[in-house]
């Protein structure tokens, strides 16, 4: 399969598995880091997340975790389609009031919310395997940003249903890390 092809069928048993999920369930998960993960992250890193939209996994609760514990949260910012991805303070990742709509649809913080680079990045997958490849969304923004910055730890938010035997993996695409599902830790690698 090609990655459009792989991107579509992965999309779909994501989406088909989120919602076959209970509501009391998809509140449970991706609550807390697992505690093996927090061996990865310095006590003053900059933790990069997201803001889930559809059926990717979540981060919200990720984001207030950490910042309970005195980190600062970053989200990705795009100043528009073509521009390159740069991650800004999530000042109030408990309300979120300080998010609007950007690009792609995608919630963001607002225009002056200072950059930063996150010392650890949480990123949704479309699919990965038990070894660390990932398949993103295609855009490879994620790769073009790690790309210069090899030092940041990659961990993947995934549901166990985007679990794939192997990718079609290309010189420019980034390993990860580790990857969390809410039933298993894969990593770190």
């Amino acid at each position: 399969m090609t990655k459009a092809e792989l991107r579509k069928a992965l999309r779909a048993a994501r989406r088909d598995h989120v919602a076959a999920l209970p509501e009391q369930v998809r509140a449970l998960v991706f609550h807390r880091p697992p505690a093996p993960l927090l061996d990865m992250i310095a006590d003053h890193a900059v933790i990069g997340l997201y803001h889930a939209r559809e059926a990717e996994a979540p981060a919200a609760s990720y984001a207030r975790f950490f910042a309970e514990r005195g980190h600062r949260i970053a989200l990705p910012r795009f100043g528009g389609e073509t521009a390159a991805m740069e991650f800004a303070l999530h000042g109030d990742p408990f309300g979120e009031s300080d998010l609007v709509t950007g690009p792609f649809g995608l919630q963001q913080p607002e225009e002056g919310a200072g950059i930063v680079e996150p010392d650890v990045l949480f990123m949704p997958l479309v699919g990965f395997t038990a070894q660390g490849q990932r398949l993103g969304q295609g855009g490879g923004h994620y790769d073009r940003w790690l790309a210069s910055r090899p030092a940041t730890v990659r961990i993947g938010l995934a549901w166990d249903a985007q679990l794939v035997e192997e990718l079609p993996v290309e010189p420019h695409d980034m390993a990860l890390n580790a990857i969390v599902t809410p039933t298993r830790l894969y990593g770190p690698f």
